[in-house]
């Protein structure tokens, strides 16, 4: 398994001055403990994972004649917890065999193994007692200088730290994560008085850098920076929508991927989170707040109220805002709550003009000045939901952060928001929506008034290709801590880097010699004009540049190839236009391979089809540490046709040595193109031979293109040379095709695949297997480039290829025939 390029970088990077973090011990091993420690073996720290002894015996330890003696027993609870974590979906590990790094004890066996350890992170139940229990067994046992946090979410981190050593307060502040760890993005640090600033220093660098966080540094005020407003958010929408009589449908659609939220939209993500968190939470801060003056707003709508009574929390409880049950024909159907009568029914479709009216605004911030506009109850709706957010948010400055891009940072990485309140405020236009707050009967705080009188228009500006926002104490710009070493395209778009564009990609001059080229296209999808753009950015480059990224801050890579071209030609039998559109993209997709200059290719999210070949043709790959990847073609009835299929042969042909492993390893990479694997993570696509050694992965999103730019300069700088065709790629001709062909056989014949998938399966044997040549031997590039453009050629003209294709692109969905 080729796991250790990424671990090795970031083993060689875990040390921030003179403190290095190569264990970690979390106490706890609940839903959020065993995430958070699976998310630091995800990084190659050596983990200490506790939890209580149990009391007593269960039915199965008795059975066994076993003593509460018995080690496996007294790790029980903590074994059980781990288990049902490497079980949930979606996965905690990057990969599996990461859980190795991870050892199980309990607290009383184990918790003098603490001193060996650099950080104890406490991750206990809510309750201050508990933790000062614990605390007092941690104090007893760790040596000093060792940082201790807790993950609480709910109880001043100040009042944990009381009666502790002068050692334990200066290494003690709040760590909160936000579940799951491993995907969302947000870690609030949470100091006291008395944390020593090293420490905070350390922990905002370290979880940025290690971890793949956005850290935010926050107050320990209630609920911190995220929880406060974003459960604010939430329950004044659960009122609003009382008020308005709006159904569940009604709402998801409105607060889902229009808005630039989750596409589950509010009470589907209710139903996941479970609504007894939210309760909680909302309860706690309605009883401890003070000098809130939207304290009423976090008191519980009567609808959650009901819910709560009948115990009708979401997924955990089996029904919620949504209850999946089975049809008269044995089908799961998902019904909706309705909120005046209380009974599930079928879902209903729901059509407002507001929404129709911004299908065609492709970009979030051009959306949000339409929305608020518009004349229907969703105008409605977002004028009050999105006034009452941004005067609650302005009036929380210095209350819970003393800088307004510290709400949006936390609130965004939290909850999974694309744009902040701040930054939605702003593309709204700061004056005008104070104008719509003054005829809604409210106002912002004092501080937005004073910073328009004296000209300041908006919350943010890019200066020199750097994001900077309106700090109130001095009344100017400041740039954003921490973002210095990040590259984002859409501050560069600001600061006129651009050198080249079309209507599907953009090229950006990054600085030190290096080019980025964008892909904005539809799902960033490869048509026309991003293949043109891949040929003139690498022309480009060659010319006067030292060498290119191709990376994007889109929420995807790329879906792959253009379907919708493809299917047209196929549907009008235009042959010869899909042969020329096929030669093109591969011609393209070797002149990644084959330029005279460095080419980075910088994956991250969604990275498919064609997206995927482009990956495998770099010089090097800087892939995020959340990337899905994989060929999928076989999902439209095709073959990978821009490379793909060539070279997964090609990197069979490499690592083989002889006789039966190369048809072994040959199976195992056919299987992943016919099964249309996609990797769960970067780290998982080293197995599947996609990433190879010298790839590199980067944990956190945002450094993803400045560390692709840093990966083509150390190309530069050992001397890059342009690479040579190949022409030794080893096949196995008719021995490796006839093994296949039984093997694809075997497989219809049990009725695991279609006629139609057996036909793909067998073009794709036939292009790895070099054809029917009549021995092994050797082959170049160009010859297994045409097998697989015949190949691919050949089944667009197959109806159940356009069935395939064509569902995609009505439904989404693969269809199976």
């Amino acid at each position: 398994m080729e796991t250790t390029f990424a671990e090795k970088e970031i083993k060689s990077k875990a040390s921030t001055g003179k403190r290095t973090i190569k264990k970690v011990a979390v106490l706890g091993s609940g839903i959020m403990g065993s995430r958070i420690a699976c998310h630091f073996a995800n990084i190659g720290v050596e983990v200490l994972l506790l939890d209580m002894v149990p009391k007593e015996l269960n039915a199965a330890e008795s059975a066994k004649g076993l003593t509460l003696d018995n080690k496996n027993v007294r790790n029980r609870l903590v074994t059980d917890s781990f288990q049902n974590t490497l079980k949930s979906n979606p996965a905690p590990l990057y990969h599996k065999s990461f859980a190795s790094r991870i050892k199980l004890g309990n607290f009383e066996d184990n918790m003098k193994e603490i001193v060996n350890y650099d950080w104890v992170m406490e991750v206990v139940v809510e309750n201050l007692k508990i933790k000062k229990i614990i605390y007092d067994q941690v104090e007893q046992f760790r040596k000093p200088g060792t940082l201790v946090t807790s993950n609480t979410s709910g109880i001043p981190i100040h009042l944990m730290a009381e009666g502790r050593s002068e050692d334990f307060q200066k290494h003690f502040c709040g760590t909160h994560f936000f579940n799951p760890p491993r995907y969302l993005k947000l870690l609030e640090i949470i100091p006291t008085p008395k944390t020593n600033k090293s420490v905070v220093d350390f922990l905002m660098h370290y979880g940025d850098l290690y971890l793949g966080k956005t850290t935010v540094l926050a107050k320990d005020t209630p609920a911190f920076i995220a929880n406060r407003v974003g459960v604010y958010s939430l329950m004044k929408t659960l009122q609003i929508v009382e008020d308005m009589g709006l159904t569940v449908e009604e709402v998801d659609k409105l607060t889902g991927p229009v808005v630039g939220r989750p596409k589950s939209g509010t009470f589907r993500l209710s139903d996941v989170v479970g609504l007894d968190t939210t309760i909680n939470v909302s309860n706690n801060l309605y009883a401890g707040l003070s000098g809130d003056e939207s304290k009423d707003g976090f008191q519980l709508p009567k609808m959650v109220q009901q819910m709560q009574e009948r115990k009708w929390l979401g997924d955990k409880t089996g029904q919620g805002f949504y209850k999946k049950v089975k049809g008269a024909d044995g089908q799961s159907e998902i019904l909706s709550l309705d909120l005046k009568t209380f009974e599930y029914r079928p879902q209903q479709k729901s059509k407002f003009e507001t929404l129709e009216a911004t299908k065609s605004i492709e970009n979030l911030k051009d959306r949000f000045a339409v929305l608020l506009a518009g004349k229907d109850k969703a105008g409605e709706f977002y004028r009050r939901s999105f006034l009452d957010i941004f005067q609650y948010v302005s009036n929380r400055i210095p209350e819970i952060a003393d800088e307004l891009y510290r709400i949006d940072a936390a609130v965004s990485a939290g909850f999974a928001w694309e744009m902040g309140p701040f930054e939605t405020w702003d593309a709204i236009g700061v004056k005008k929506v104070v104008g719509l707050m003054e005829e809604a009967g409210k106002k912002p705080a004092a501080w937005v008034y004073e910073m328009l009188q004296n000209g300041f228009e908006f919350f943010y500006k890019v200066e020199a290709g750097q994001r900077q926002y309106y700090d109130i104490p001095s009344k100017s710009y400041k740039p954003i801590p921490g973002t210095q070493d990040f590259i984002i395209l859409d501050n560069l778009r600001a600061a006129n880097k651009k050198v080249w564009g079309n209507k599907g990609a953009t090229l950006f001059d990054i600085g030190d010699g290096v080019l980025n080229l964008e892909f904005h296209s539809k799902m960033n999808t490869l048509g026309s004009e991003v293949v043109e753009g891949i040929i003139k950015s690498i022309s480009v480059a060659e010319k006067d540049f030292a060498g290119l990224v191709i990376g994007n801050d889109g929420a995807n890579f790329s879906a792959g190839a253009n379907l919708a071209m493809l299917f047209m030609y196929a549907i009008e039998q235009e042959y010869d236009e899909i042969d020329f559109m096929i030669r093109q993209f591969q011609n393209t997709i070797m002149r990644v391979r084959y330029s005279s200059i460095p080419v980075v290719v910088a994956p991250h999210g969604m990275t498919l089809g064609g997206g995927c070949e482009m990956v495998m043709h770099a010089d090097r790959v800087q892939a995020a540490a959340e990337t899905y990847i994989g060929l999928v073609e076989v999902g439209v009835g095709l073959i990978p046709g821009g490379g793909g299929t060539k070279e997964m042969t090609l990197r069979v042909s490499d690592r083989i040595e002889a006789g039966d492993v190369e048809l072994n390893a040959l199976q195992n990479s056919f299987m992943n193109i016919a099964q249309a694997k996609v990797s769960t993570s970067a780290q998982e696509a080293f197995d599947m031979h996609i990433l190879r050694r010298g790839d590199e992965i980067t944990l956190n999103r945002n450094r993803l293109i400045a560390d692709a730019k840093t990966a083509v300069l150390d190309l530069v700088e050992q001397g890059y040379t342009q690479p040579l065709p190949r022409k030794d790629i080893k096949v196995q001709g008719k021995t490796g095709l006839a093994l296949f062909k039984t093997g694809v056989f075997g497989m219809l014949t049990g009725r695991y695949i279609s006629e139609h998938d057996a036909k793909i399966a067998n073009k794709i044997a036939y292009v790895m297997c070099g054809g029917d040549l009549s021995y092994p031997q050797l082959v170049s590039e160009q010859y297994l480039l045409d097998l697989e453009r015949e190949a691919f050629l050949s089944l667009t003209g197959e109806k159940k290829t356009l069935e395939r294709i064509q569902s995609i692109l009505q439904g989404g969905k693969p269809l199976r025939n």
